[in-house]
């Protein structure tokens, strides 16, 4: 697997030396990220370049190559997600310093007996004045991870943090990692059952098919506040977009197309399954597994034999199936959209698609679920939301879909922070028309609710 690798160089400050670095970089077949001048003296420089590599060796290969370099010396090199990771991606700080014995009389003894008191008569006020309306619990097993597979949940923890940034960074949302330890689907439930009143939504991550489909539906059931599996409807929600998008760029019409979805695992299912309720005019499936197909069939997603009847009767082709090269390019027809997204490598590559004739395509890295979970769990926390609705998904795909009408991309940018404000409006609004929003709410921001009498609101 490609890594990142950074290689800290003491390199001689004259003419012609950085470009010796980068030529031995290229003649090793590197390929050239970030390069970072840590600090400058008269007669050397050290510098940081990182280096994308085949794999350990490679990178090693190179750290000799770059030490055989006349007057460079190899000072170090890391894999750089290690230096990314190293002692996690998170941590808690308080929203205000406590600085003084006033300080702490107001959040701490007597004053917080007063706000429980409050809270206990009214728990709807739990919202403005705990962190409950502004944090939502990433619960795991680790049983699904990315490509990886059943790791457990410790080695799934990478990922969760990640996930938080994201909420954090993106949408102002806090969200924590909840490591649960059991692959039996009661011990799972009762343990979410048991620790969501912390919490204002419940994001469900990395856990295998079928499992996750059950342990979703029994906490919809169970819970008051949003559930949602990320990689069934998160995935779902940015592949819609994705698929309106293209449909567009290809001159067909979503709700006059044949979808063809490859593979029926979470993912998969939950594309099939938006889409078809986005209104597309019919869906296809095909997966191995017979209890896939039938889940499918279940849920009016037509199976069908195999991977070639797909690709010669959808317009629209999906694929979440986890096998690099999967779809040849002679099986794909002129005019096709391809969207192959299993991550790493995906079914076949966005630049072999369009040579072979689609008229758009894309991969995983491109269709990234980073683009929907942070803005719908933001709006569900707005509307004080009780469910993640078909309504509020289908409308966050929409407000993406719609951020690229300017512009020739198929998505738009993950980082760019009106994407989120965007999904977090439209998702707000679908909830309050769909009624599953908090009819004593509308708030503008996660802190605007009622309030007993007594206790005087914010700003007055």
């Amino acid at each position: 697997m490609p890594l990142d690798c950074t290689y800290r160089l003491r390199v001689p400050h004259e003419v012609g030396s950085l470009a010796r670095v980068t030529g031995t970089i290229a003649e090793c077949h590197g390929l050239i990220g970030d390069v970072k001048t840590v600090v400058v003296a008269r007669r050397e420089a050290i510098r940081e370049i990182t280096v994308e590599v085949r794999d350990l060796e490679h990178a090693a290969s190179l750290a000799d190559r770059l030490g055989a370099v006349e007057g460079v010396q190899v000072i170090w090199y890391h894999d750089r997600a290690f230096i990314a990771h190293e002692g996690g991606k998170l941590r808690v700080d308080p929203v205000r310093p406590v600085l003084s014995n006033q300080d702490m009389r107001d959040v701490y003894t007597p004053g917080v007996a007063r706000v429980c008191t409050a809270i206990a008569q009214h728990p709807g006020l739990a919202r403005r004045f705990t962190t409950i309306g502004r944090t939502v619990a990433i619960c795991t097993n680790g049983t699904r991870v990315l490509g990886l597979g059943d790791i457990g949940p410790v080695a799934s923890m990478p990922v969760m943090e990640g996930k938080a940034m994201f909420y954090a960074q993106l949408a102002g949302i806090s969200a924590v990692p909840v490591l649960i330890d059991t692959g039996d689907v009661d011990e799972f439930v009762q343990a979410v059952v048991r620790i969501a009143p912390s919490f204002g939504g419940i994001h469900l991550e990395d856990i295998s098919a079928p499992e996750c489909f059950e342990i979703e539906r029994r906490l919809i059931e169970e819970l008051p506040q949003p559930v949602m599996h990320d990689d069934v409807h998160g995935t779902a929600v940015v592949s819609l977009a994705a698929a309106i998008v293209a449909c567009r760029e290809a001159g067909l019409r979503l709700d006059e197309a044949v979808v063809g979805q490859i593979g029926l695992g979470a993912a998969g299912f939950g594309i099939a399954s938006l889409i078809r309720d986005a209104g597309a005019e019919r869906v296809i499936a095909t997966d191995p597994g017979e209890a896939a197909r039938e889940r499918a069939a279940g849920c009016g997603i037509e199976p069908v034999p195999d991977l070639e009847t797909v690709m010669r009767e959808a317009d629209v082709v999906i694929a979440t199936t986890g096998v690099p090269g999967l779809i040849k390019p002679e099986m794909v027809r002129k005019g096709q959209v391809i969207l192959a997204l299993s991550n790493p490598e995906p079914e076949i590559s966005i630049d072999a698609a369009l040579a072979a004739g689609a008229a758009a395509a894309a991969d995983g890295t491109v269709v990234n679920n980073v683009l929907g979970y942070p803005g719908m769990f933001r709006g569900a926390l707005l509307a004080g939301a009780k469910a993640m609705t078909t309504d509020m998904k289908r409308a966050a795909a929409w407000a993406i879909a719609g951020l690229t009408v300017e512009s020739d991309q198929l998505v738009p940018d993950v980082l760019d922070p009106r994407v989120h404000e965007a999904v977090a409006a439209a998702v707000r609004q679908a909830a309050i028309d769909s009624g599953v929003a908090d009819a004593s709410r509308t708030p503008t921001a996660l802190d605007d609710v009622p309030v007993p009498a007594g206790v005087r609101p914010r700003g007055t």
